[in-house]
Parts: structure tokens; C-alpha cells; sequence
């Protein structure tokens, strides 16, 4: 589980995680790495450093820091303290993105304007959110 979830994370960030349709002839296949772009490219670079540091850089800490903890075990000094109080927190973000991009889906679903669809990278992504909270739970019980 230690390697399968930073695949799955690698995965979820650049796959597609949500098929719009609008007018059958037109359709967005966003993943979360485009996302972020997207919103940078088009004038909105505060929004995309907040998807990013929750989407992209807090996940990724969060899996380094599940790593080290599970591979070299540090039981005293200020690197086990240090990744010991950064990791909860960042567990609590965890499910955000899946809750927003189901939010999302039900937006566009009952408003009628377009249809959408989850795609592999939501379910990637959310299986990586998992994986690690399972590990952190287990690490916690192991210490």
C-alpha cells in the first residue's frame, strides 16, 4: 500500500478526473494538473496556487511524509516531531478535491446545462486519499 499510493496520486494528478458534455458537440476533459494551468493561464494565479498547495503539493508532502515515517522510523528528535504533527494535518485536506468535484457534478447534473461524468483520475485520486489516511491510521497504532 506504501507504493501503490503515491502511483495512485502520480495517476489521479494527471488524468482526467471529470468529463463535461454541453451541446453534444463540445466536451472538457480536465485533469488536475490542467486545471491549475488553466486557471493561471486565464488571470486567476491565487485560485490556482490554493488548488495547487491543497491539490497537488499538500498530497505530495503528505505521501513524503508517510514514506519517511513508515521506511526510517525516528523516534526522537526534530525530523520525527516535525513530520509526526505535519502529517495529521494534512490528512484532514485529504478528500477535499472528491468532495468539490462531486459538488461539482451535481452542479452541472441538476442544473441541466451540461452532463458530467466521473473519469479514472477522480477515482485515482480518491483511492490515493484512502490509501494514505489508512496508512496513517496504521502508523499510528504501530508507534
Amino acid at each position: 500500500m506504501l507504493a501503490l499510493a503515491p502511483f495512485c496520486l502520480a495517476l489521479g494528478l494527471v488524468l482526467p478526473l471529470v468529463r463535461f458534455e454541453k451541446l453534444y458537440f463540445f466536451s472538457e476533459d480536465p485533469s488536475l494538473i490542467g486545471i491549475v494551468l488553466s486557471l493561471w493561464q486565464n488571470g486567476s494565479p491565487g485560485l490556482a496556487v490554493l488548488v495547487g498547495l491543497l491539490s497537488i503539493v499538500f498530497p505530495a508532502v503528505k505521501m513524503v511524509g508517510l514514506m519517511a515515517e513508515a521506511l526510517a522510523p525516528l523516534e526522537t528528535g526534530a525530523a520525527a516531531l516535525l513530520v509526526r504533527r505535519i502529517v495529521p494535518h494534512l490528512s484532514k485536506w485529504s478528500m477535499m478535491d472528491v468532495m468539490l468535484v462531486a459538488i461539482v457534478i451535481f452542479a452541472a447534473k441538476t442544473s441541466g446545462l451540461a452532463s458530467a461524468f466521473t473519469q479514472p483520475g477522480l477515482w485515482f485520486y480518491a483511492i490515493s486519499s484512502v490509501m494514505a489516511g489508512l496508512l496513517n491510521i496504521l502508523l499510528r497504532r504501530a508507534a
